[in-house]
């Protein structure tokens, strides 16, 4: 792959990666039983988002939390976990899809909460479901650079608007079943927050070593997946068979540079039961070395592969290889190694 589709990092760890979960369950019925009257007079069947997404809950923020609380708890932890002193970390980055106005960054919030340094960069990364696969490859790129020595990554989402919004969209006079369907993926998502901390693996080296990744673009399908705090819309075929498309591109081309044919655990973008089947089918992934978390945590947009990973972490042993991979909207794909 020409020009910066491919990164390889030289000397940096994943030290952490650390899941705040959202503590208020709402099952895929509950859902169901807002929506019954639409069910019914569209003649569809209750039970699409358990049978067809395979979500039967998802996570929504209790009374008194808020996505940018458990962030930066996301983040205080990973800081403990690594061992790291606030006053040590040099960027931060937060990927988070979620923000409550658009001035200033989420980031800014965070830095104050985590007590980092002034002389900490800190900003946002907005790119879908990607952004924390983006952000870890920035922060990777400025440790083996020199600027920094220690970076947070981290992201918090929150699905309860959007969710809301969502129900009460659907249950007006009017909507027909490509109205329904078009916004069926906004009922999937759920909210979470992570956080990762990278440093040098010279300094760390029961660290986890990130060796790099590629990324690939295919922008023509900029309006398959639009989204707002209102609602996500998606055309859902095509949104499927572009990301597939992209998938199969961008890991055919990287075979050229690394060999994914065989990891031990591949992270996948946690959407739901026909995507992660696609793209099993569409790369040839041993399906068994695919944790899933979408079932219960639903799709927690940037902060899926991370959460996943975090539950994952446990079970993995030295020198395990673990691929992260997703496609978010736009479309975008990326795929990052890390020797654990």
């Amino acid at each position: 792959m020409d020009g910066n589709a491919t990164s390889t990092h030289k000397n940096v760890a994943l030290l952490s990666v650390v899941s705040t979960l959202a503590t208020r369950i709402t099952t895929s019925h509950d859902i169901d039983s807002q929506l019954q009257p639409v069910l019914r007079r569209l003649r569809l069947p209750s039970g699409l988002l358990q049978r067809v997404a395979g979500v039967q809950e998802r996570r929504n923020w209790a009374e008194g939390e808020t996505f940018d609380d458990a962030a930066v708890l996301a983040g205080k932890q990973a800081l403990l976990e690594a061992g790291i002193e606030p006053g040590q970390v040099g960027l931060l980055i937060n990927t988070s899809v979620t923000r409550k106005h658009l001035e200033p960054s989420v980031a800014v919030r965070i830095h104050h909460g985590l007590g980092l340094p002034s002389s900490a960069i800190n900003f946002d990364i907005a790119n879908a479901c990607l952004g924390f696969v983006n952000g870890m490859t920035l922060a990777a790129q400025l440790i083996d650079s020199g600027q920094i020595k220690y970076a947070v990554v981290i992201d918090g989402e929150d699905a309860d608007e959007i969710q809301v919004n969502t129900i009460e969209r659907l249950q007006r006079e009017g909507i027909k079943r490509k109205d329904f369907m078009s916004e069926f993926a906004s009922l999937t998502l759920g909210s979470g927050a992570a956080a990762a901390v990278l440093g040098p693996l010279d300094a760390h080296p029961g660290g986890h070593r990130i060796l790099g990744g590629v990324t690939r673009a295919a922008t023509q399908f900029n309006d398959l997946c639009v989204g707002s705090v209102d609602g996500m819309f998606t055309d859902a075929k095509a949104l499927l068979k572009g990301g597939m498309e992209l998938v199969v591109s961008a890991w055919t081309a990287a075979r050229r540079d690394w060999n994914w044919a065989n990891m031990d655990r591949y992270i996948v973008h946690q959407v739901s039961d026909v995507h992660t089947n696609a793209l099993v089918k569409a790369t040839g992934l041993d399906r068994s070395k695919v944790p899933l978390t979408y079932p219960t945590l639903g799709n927690v947009g940037p902060a899926s592969i991370p959460i996943t990973l975090a539950q994952e972490a446990p079970l993995l042993k030295p020198g395990n290889r673990v691929l992260l991979m997703g496609v978010g909207s736009g479309l975008n794909t990326a795929m990052m190694e890390i020797l654990w």
